[in-house]
């Protein structure tokens, strides 16, 4: 088995924060006592050979974070302030992958002797990539559009972005060739949750889903969701038949080439050196390239 890195963790037990959460008035008008329970999930080594605690996340300030979130927002459920306050702590603190957080009610109004009630989740950041896709209309103002709302959205920060590549059209439909690329973004959203946005951005876009493989303004599909492996009706991850599309690996190969396929085990690169003649030639198409200084610029003929 090769070498997986284990995150490093602080803990913060038992902070006690008076807090108005609840469902009944009562609670949330008088207010009560909660506790927290946190676990941070970082990498400590830097502070720990510099001694310097900008290397690392101040668990005073993270608990003076928690303590003013908890006071200064109101919620029915403990669900509702673990999964709100889990988000805002990643945001505010870009040094954690990821964070266990549990909220613990001591006195809630079960008429039954308990020692206390609480909800405990877990989340983290997630590395994912997406295809970017698009032969109708303005095809570069399309991409371009899509990569900016993907900067814009709160929960998404934008990593990498290929060049940008045309290509002739895969699944034998009739029509215009392609303008495709790959992203690499770094977000909070759950793979359900980031499809139903990526939808949202296709529809923005005017994208009709009127025929299989038939052209579109603008297709945005998950190809990689951290190492997660799923497949149902409507999302299938890794995306499908990915190896042997050549329009998807060679944008993935530009920003990826060491990423291994969760099931295969084979590197981007390695799949791509394994196209076929045939398929190659299949998918052969001009290369283009994205501005250097934001990817989202002026796309130029290579």
């Amino acid at each position: 088995m090769g070498f997986q890195w284990k995150p490093d963790e602080i803990h913060i037990d038992k902070l006690e924060v008076f807090a108005h959460h609840g469902v009944y008035p009562k609670e949330t008008e008088e207010g009560q006592i909660f506790y927290v329970n946190a676990v941070l999930y970082l990498n400590t080594r830097r502070a720990g050979e510099s001694d310097v605690l900008e290397h690392t996340v101040n668990y005073g300030e993270v608990c003076r974070f928690i303590t003013e979130w908890m006071q200064e927002n109101t919620c029915h459920l403990l669900e509702a302030v673990a999964e709100r306050m889990a988000r805002a702590i990643l945001l505010k603190y870009r040094l954690l992958s990821a964070i266990d957080l549990e909220i613990v009610k001591p006195f809630a109004p079960v008429r039954l002797p308990f020692e206390g009630l609480s909800v405990k989740i877990h989340r983290s950041r997630h590395r994912v990539y997406v295809a970017l896709g698009s032969n109708m209309g303005d095809r570069e103002g399309y991409i371009n559009g899509a990569l900016e709302a993907l900067k814009r959205h709160p929960l998404m920060e934008v990593r990498k972005v290929s060049e940008l590549i045309v290509t002739k059209p895969y699944g034998g439909v009739e029509q215009e060739d392609f303008l495709n690329g790959a992203v690499e973004i770094e977000t909070l959203l759950e793979p359900w949750e980031l499809l139903y946005v990526l939808h949202g951005m296709e529809n923005e876009a005017g994208r009709k889903r009127t025929e299989h493989w038939g052209p579109r303004t603008l297709d945005l599909d998950i190809l990689f969701f951290d190492r997660l492996v799923m497949e149902n009706e409507d999302l299938v991850i890794p995306h499908p038949d990915l190896e042997n599309r050549r329009f998807v690996l060679e944008p993935m190969n530009d920003i990826a080439p060491y990423l291994r396929h969760p099931v295969s085990g084979k590197t981007m690169a390695a799949l791509l050196r394994e196209l076929g003649p045939e398929r190659q030639e299949e998918n052969r198409g001009r290369t283009l390239r994205t501005d250097a200084c934001n990817r989202c610029g002026k796309v130029l003929q290579k």
